[in-house]
């Protein structure tokens, strides 16, 4: 058997295995339910965000098209605001980067960053020799279950709230019910320790204004509050697709994201600039005063630039990772992740072709799609997944 061909017959058994996994039928669900109630309650609410959205693919086509200049300036900016920025051309080079940054035998605290996934971030810190530790809720749940993520934003949504709570009674030692209130509570309860004990904390970004240098970072837990503020070490690893003209143009960004992923206003808004300091001696800038001593901001491409260069792919790179399409998918609804590697469903195969194995690993993906548009109605971007995937579909045959 050729390792195509064993490669689709693998995935095919995990993926008809998953379409038949109580816990996921019954997680996966209850997530779309919710979702669906959440997103047109606040669209609602918000009825400015639709146009809003078709203003935020233009600012994304045009930053696509300029990304060499948007990365270069973006790159100065950082380092004009005292922080350090990196290129790095592949996932190798960017653990490198953060070997030579943080050295052996640390403590790191991660935030929820589908990159991380991509370059396998924490599996290969921990093989360096470093404590690492997701603080995302269900990024932690995916740790302790040695499991994958199943969706690009609630990673852990196909594991119910039973199953949640056999994982934390067998890890915490003691009974935790499978009453959400109370699994939150224990993770909370272990995790405090981590965060004022850590050398460095690692956060990926939403977007990166170019002129000011400034990431953003939309989150609900304050997890990421606490990961990039209270290590002496800031380090973040984001795509170079991430970047965009100006501050102003990232708000939007940010905000179109964060309404499709459901959510009036999210909790917390990061806006990250660089170093803690302070002027208050003096008038005497000081770098380091109550937050991270050094800010570092690795910038990845990993198969990106190949993609921006493509005219026939590149709208791919518009995503912002809001998550709806997957639960309109009516193939991720009843498998979940599985179906997919790092990044999941439609627009995903398309993501595995160019930064995760290439066209042949994304092959089982490609036939897996229904190229039925759903995806496509929801997304905020309008990304032409089924276009996409029907080309990739003849570049493989051709191949």
């Amino acid at each position: 058997m050729s390792e195509l061909n064993k490669e689709i017959s693998d995935y095919t058994k995990n993926l008809n295995k998953a379409s038949k996994d109580e816990n996921i039928n019954r997680a996966v669900t209850r997530a779309v339910k919710s979702f669906r109630t959440n997103v047109a309650s606040t669209l609602a609410r918000f009825p400015h965000t639709v146009a809003l959205a078709a203003e935020v693919r233009e600012i994304k086509a045009s930053a696509v098209k300029n990304n060499k200049e948007l990365l270069e300036k973006a790159m100065a900016s950082i380092e004009r605001n005292h922080g350090s920025a990196y290129f790095a051309k592949d996932g190798d080079e960017a653990i490198k980067i953060v070997d030579q940054i943080i050295g052996k035998d640390k403590v790191v605290i991660k935030g929820k960053s589908m990159l991380g996934e991509e370059i396998q971030l924490r599996h290969r810190l921990e093989e360096l020799g470093n404590e690492v530790w997701e603080t995302d809720l269900g990024e932690f749940i995916l740790q302790l279950k040695n499991d994958r993520p199943m969706h690009i934003l609630s990673p852990a949504v196909h594991v119910p709230r039973e199953q949640i709570a056999e994982i934390f009674s067998n890890f915490f030692q003691k009974e935790v019910p499978p009453d959400i209130p109370a699994e939150v509570a224990a993770v909370r309860e272990f995790l405090r320790d981590k965060y004022f004990k850590a050398d460095v904390g690692i956060s990926g970004s939403n977007v990166v204004a170019a002129d000011t240098g400034q990431i953003v970072i939309i989150e609900n837990e304050g997890n990421v509050r606490l990961v990039t503020g209270t290590p002496p070490v800031h380090i973040v690893i984001v795509g170079i697709e991430k970047v965009v003209p100006s501050f102003q143009d990232a708000m939007k960004v940010a905000e179109v994201n964060w309404r499709y992923a459901q959510y009036d206003a999210p909790s917390y808004v990061n806006v990250i600039s660089g170093p803690s300091k302070t002027g208050d001696i003096e008038k005497v800038i000081t770098y380091g005063a109550h937050g991270p001593k050094e800010f570092h901001v690795i910038f990845l491409d990993n198969g990106r630039s190949e993609m921006i260069n493509n005219l026939d792919y590149n709208q791919a790179l518009f995503c912002l990772r809001c998550g709806g399409c997957m639960y309109e998918c009516p193939v991720f609804q009843v498998t979940a992740g599985h179906y997919g590697r790092t990044y999941l469903s439609g627009i995903g195969s398309i993501w595995t072709a160019f930064v995760d194995g290439g066209p042949d690993v994304a092959a089982p993906m490609l036939y897996t799609c229904l190229r039925c548009g759903r995806c496509v109605e929801q997304c905020p971007m309008k990304i032409d997944v089924p276009k996409m995937v029907g080309e990739l579909r003849s570049k493989v045959v051709e191949d």
